[in-house]
Protein backbone atom coordinates (compact mmCIF):
# COMPACT_ATOMS: atom_id res chain seq x y z
CA UNK A 1 0.00 0.00 0.00
CA UNK A 2 2.61 2.47 0.60
CA UNK A 3 4.33 1.67 -2.31
CA UNK A 4 1.33 2.51 -4.08
CA UNK A 5 0.40 5.85 -2.37
CA UNK A 6 3.89 6.73 -3.36
CA UNK A 7 3.65 5.50 -7.04
CA UNK A 8 0.76 8.55 -7.21
CA UNK A 9 2.73 11.20 -5.74
CA UNK A 10 4.04 13.50 -8.04
CA UNK A 11 8.01 14.66 -7.60
CA UNK A 12 8.57 18.46 -6.59
CA UNK A 13 10.08 18.67 -9.93
CA UNK A 14 7.24 17.98 -11.73
CA UNK A 15 5.17 20.19 -9.54
CA UNK A 16 7.57 23.09 -10.55
CA UNK A 17 6.83 22.39 -14.00
CA UNK A 18 3.66 22.07 -13.81
CA UNK A 19 3.78 25.50 -12.12
CA UNK A 20 6.25 26.82 -14.36
CA UNK A 21 3.81 26.27 -17.12
CA UNK A 22 0.77 28.14 -15.29
CA UNK A 23 2.82 31.06 -14.94
CA UNK A 24 4.06 30.98 -18.16
CA UNK A 25 0.79 31.02 -19.55
CA UNK A 26 -0.21 33.81 -17.68
CA UNK A 27 2.64 35.85 -18.39
CA UNK A 28 1.80 35.43 -22.03
CA UNK A 29 -1.65 36.26 -22.04
CA UNK A 30 -1.11 39.36 -19.72
CA UNK A 31 1.40 40.53 -21.73
CA UNK A 32 -0.31 39.60 -24.95
CA UNK A 33 -3.62 41.84 -23.63
CA UNK A 34 -1.22 44.69 -22.31
CA UNK A 35 1.21 45.23 -25.65
CA UNK A 36 -1.96 44.77 -28.22
CA UNK A 37 -3.71 47.33 -25.75
CA UNK A 38 -1.50 49.77 -24.54
CA UNK A 39 1.72 49.73 -26.60
CA UNK A 40 4.83 47.70 -26.13
CA UNK A 41 7.18 50.59 -25.14
CA UNK A 42 4.25 51.81 -22.49
CA UNK A 43 3.82 48.35 -21.03
CA UNK A 44 6.02 48.35 -18.14
CA UNK A 45 7.16 44.83 -16.66
CA UNK A 46 5.31 45.69 -13.44
CA UNK A 47 1.66 46.02 -15.03
CA UNK A 48 2.24 42.87 -16.66
CA UNK A 49 3.44 41.26 -13.49
CA UNK A 50 0.54 42.25 -11.78
CA UNK A 51 -1.68 41.29 -14.65
CA UNK A 52 -0.31 38.04 -14.57
CA UNK A 53 -0.46 37.11 -10.63
CA UNK A 54 3.34 35.98 -10.52
CA UNK A 55 6.35 37.35 -9.29
CA UNK A 56 8.57 39.52 -11.19
CA UNK A 57 11.90 36.98 -10.45
CA UNK A 58 9.27 34.03 -12.06
CA UNK A 59 8.81 36.11 -15.07
CA UNK A 60 12.37 36.47 -15.71
CA UNK A 61 13.21 33.39 -14.59
CA UNK A 62 11.14 31.91 -17.30
CA UNK A 63 11.88 34.86 -20.20
CA UNK A 64 15.06 36.35 -19.31
CA UNK A 65 13.82 39.92 -20.62
CA UNK A 66 10.92 41.86 -21.36
CA UNK A 67 12.38 41.69 -25.35
CA UNK A 68 12.45 37.96 -24.74
CA UNK A 69 8.73 38.37 -23.54
CA UNK A 70 7.74 40.30 -26.05
CA UNK A 71 9.26 37.77 -28.76
CA UNK A 72 7.45 34.98 -26.99
CA UNK A 73 3.98 37.12 -27.66
CA UNK A 74 5.04 37.65 -31.30
CA UNK A 75 5.50 34.35 -31.69
CA UNK A 76 2.51 32.51 -30.12
CA UNK A 77 -0.37 35.43 -31.15
CA UNK A 78 1.54 34.83 -34.62
CA UNK A 79 0.83 30.96 -34.56
CA UNK A 80 -2.63 31.29 -33.15
CA UNK A 81 -3.72 33.55 -35.85
CA UNK A 82 -2.01 32.12 -38.63
CA UNK A 83 -3.86 28.80 -37.50
CA UNK A 84 -7.52 30.74 -37.13
CA UNK A 85 -6.87 32.94 -40.48
CA UNK A 86 -6.15 29.37 -42.66
CA UNK A 87 -9.11 27.12 -40.88
CA UNK A 88 -11.26 30.16 -41.38
CA UNK A 89 -11.05 30.32 -45.37
CA UNK A 90 -10.60 26.95 -45.42
CA UNK A 91 -13.68 25.49 -43.51
CA UNK A 92 -16.39 23.96 -45.71
CA UNK A 93 -14.39 23.55 -48.42
CA UNK A 94 -15.05 24.92 -51.84
CA UNK A 95 -12.67 25.66 -55.02
CA UNK A 96 -9.97 28.20 -54.44
CA UNK A 97 -11.69 31.19 -55.09
CA UNK A 98 -14.24 30.22 -52.77
CA UNK A 99 -11.61 29.44 -50.42
CA UNK A 100 -9.56 33.39 -51.38
CA UNK A 101 -12.89 35.23 -51.02
CA UNK A 102 -13.66 34.20 -47.73
CA UNK A 103 -10.46 36.55 -46.72
CA UNK A 104 -12.58 39.69 -45.81
CA UNK A 105 -15.39 38.07 -43.99
CA UNK A 106 -13.15 36.56 -41.65
CA UNK A 107 -11.43 39.58 -41.00
CA UNK A 108 -14.83 41.50 -40.91
CA UNK A 109 -15.40 39.16 -37.81
CA UNK A 110 -11.94 39.51 -36.41
CA UNK A 111 -11.89 43.43 -36.49
CA UNK A 112 -15.83 43.66 -34.44
CA UNK A 113 -14.06 41.91 -31.57
CA UNK A 114 -13.85 43.30 -28.80
CA UNK A 115 -9.90 42.91 -27.85
CA UNK A 116 -9.08 43.84 -31.47
CA UNK A 117 -6.11 46.06 -31.45
CA UNK A 118 -4.74 45.49 -34.86
CA UNK A 119 -1.75 43.30 -36.03
CA UNK A 120 0.60 43.02 -33.07
CA UNK A 121 3.29 42.58 -35.78
CA UNK A 122 2.59 45.77 -37.58
CA UNK A 123 2.22 47.73 -33.88
CA UNK A 124 5.65 46.27 -32.62
CA UNK A 125 7.53 47.24 -35.83
CA UNK A 126 5.52 50.75 -36.06
CA UNK A 127 6.58 52.00 -32.67
CA UNK A 128 10.26 50.64 -32.33
CA UNK A 129 13.56 51.99 -34.25
CA UNK A 130 12.72 51.01 -38.11
CA UNK A 131 16.81 49.88 -38.11
CA UNK A 132 15.76 47.17 -35.35
CA UNK A 133 15.58 44.02 -37.07
CA UNK A 134 14.56 42.02 -34.09
CA UNK A 135 10.93 42.46 -34.37
CA UNK A 136 11.28 43.11 -38.40
CA UNK A 137 12.42 39.81 -39.02
CA UNK A 138 9.69 38.23 -36.74
CA UNK A 139 6.94 39.95 -38.37
CA UNK A 140 8.38 38.50 -41.61
CA UNK A 141 8.17 35.25 -41.20
CA UNK A 142 5.03 35.28 -40.06
CA UNK A 143 4.01 37.36 -43.30
CA UNK A 144 5.66 34.61 -45.16
CA UNK A 145 3.89 31.52 -43.97
CA UNK A 146 0.19 34.00 -44.68
CA UNK A 147 1.71 34.97 -47.95
CA UNK A 148 2.59 31.20 -49.01
CA UNK A 149 -0.77 29.76 -48.28
CA UNK A 150 -2.63 32.66 -50.47
CA UNK A 151 -0.31 32.16 -53.17
CA UNK A 152 -1.19 28.63 -53.26
CA UNK A 153 -4.86 29.10 -53.48
CA UNK A 154 -3.83 31.24 -56.18
CA UNK A 155 -2.15 29.20 -58.17
CA UNK A 156 -4.97 26.13 -58.19
CA UNK A 157 -7.02 29.04 -58.87
CA UNK A 158 -5.23 29.75 -62.00
CA UNK A 159 -4.18 32.99 -61.49
CA UNK A 160 -1.63 34.12 -64.18
CA UNK A 161 0.70 35.37 -61.65
CA UNK A 162 0.02 33.91 -58.55
CA UNK A 163 2.67 35.62 -56.47
CA UNK A 164 1.53 39.14 -57.83
CA UNK A 165 -1.90 38.03 -56.61
CA UNK A 166 -0.89 36.84 -53.25
CA UNK A 167 0.90 40.30 -52.76
CA UNK A 168 -1.76 42.32 -53.71
CA UNK A 169 -4.29 40.38 -51.21
CA UNK A 170 -1.80 40.88 -48.58
CA UNK A 171 -1.27 44.68 -49.29
CA UNK A 172 -5.48 44.71 -49.26
CA UNK A 173 -5.38 42.47 -45.96
CA UNK A 174 -2.99 44.65 -43.88
CA UNK A 175 -4.47 48.22 -45.60
CA UNK A 176 -8.00 46.64 -43.65
CA UNK A 177 -6.40 45.96 -40.24
CA UNK A 178 -4.82 49.31 -40.28
CA UNK A 179 -7.76 51.02 -41.20
CA UNK A 180 -9.94 49.11 -38.87
CA UNK A 181 -7.89 49.94 -36.39
CA UNK A 182 -7.90 53.39 -36.67
CA UNK A 183 -12.00 53.88 -37.55
CA UNK A 184 -13.01 50.91 -35.31
CA UNK A 185 -15.67 50.38 -38.25
CA UNK A 186 -15.05 46.11 -39.01
CA UNK A 187 -17.10 47.49 -42.47
CA UNK A 188 -13.51 48.11 -43.60
CA UNK A 189 -13.08 44.46 -44.54
CA UNK A 190 -16.10 44.88 -47.20
CA UNK A 191 -14.56 47.29 -48.51
CA UNK A 192 -11.65 45.95 -48.87
CA UNK A 193 -13.51 42.72 -50.31
CA UNK A 194 -14.78 44.10 -53.16
CA UNK A 195 -11.26 45.28 -54.07
CA UNK A 196 -10.51 41.82 -54.14
CA UNK A 197 -13.19 40.80 -55.99
CA UNK A 198 -12.05 42.56 -58.97
CA UNK A 199 -8.31 40.99 -59.03
CA UNK A 200 -10.44 37.87 -59.07
CA UNK A 201 -12.12 38.68 -62.62
CA UNK A 202 -10.66 37.31 -65.53
CA UNK A 203 -8.43 40.16 -67.88
CA UNK A 204 -10.53 41.42 -70.55
CA UNK A 205 -8.93 40.49 -74.02
CA UNK A 206 -9.29 42.92 -76.81
CA UNK A 207 -11.21 41.06 -79.65
CA UNK A 208 -9.37 40.94 -82.81
CA UNK A 209 -11.42 42.39 -86.06
CA UNK A 210 -11.98 39.45 -88.62
CA UNK A 211 -9.56 38.92 -90.94
CA UNK A 212 -12.13 39.74 -94.01
CA UNK A 213 -13.33 42.94 -92.04
CA UNK A 214 -10.21 44.31 -91.58
CA UNK A 215 -8.92 43.55 -95.62
CA UNK A 216 -12.03 45.24 -96.68
CA UNK A 217 -11.53 48.59 -94.68
CA UNK A 218 -7.85 48.74 -95.72
CA UNK A 219 -9.06 48.19 -99.33
CA UNK A 220 -11.84 51.17 -98.77
CA UNK A 221 -8.89 53.36 -97.13
CA UNK A 222 -6.71 52.79 -100.38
Amino acid sequence: MVAKSLSKKKPAAAFAAGDDESARGRLLNAATHLFCKNGINATGIDAIIDEAGTAKTTLYKLFGSKTNLVHAVLESEGKQWREWFIGAIEAGGGDPQTKLSRIFPALKTWFAEERFYGCPFINAVAEHDKDAKQFRNIALKHKKVVLAHIEKLAAEMGAAEPTVLAHQLALLIDGAIVAAMVSCDPTVADTAGLAAGNLFAPPKIKKAKPAGRAAEQQLLAV
